[in-house]
């Protein structure tokens, strides 16, 4: 069996601070693609 290795407090946080800024990154470039499609369809709509 495979044991994983264990992660002290500080790579800990530093893990769940890169995955943050990830998923922040993640929100940013959907949400941009989101109004983007709307812009255009509302262009087109016009």
């Amino acid at each position: 069996m495979s044991e994983e290795p264990k992660m002290n407090k500080a790579e800990l946080d530093a893990f769940y601070a890169k995955r943050k800024k990830k998923n922040w990154a993640f929100l940013v470039i959907l949400t941009s693609l989101i109004v983007l499609f709307f812009a255009i369809t509302i262009l087109k709509m016009s």
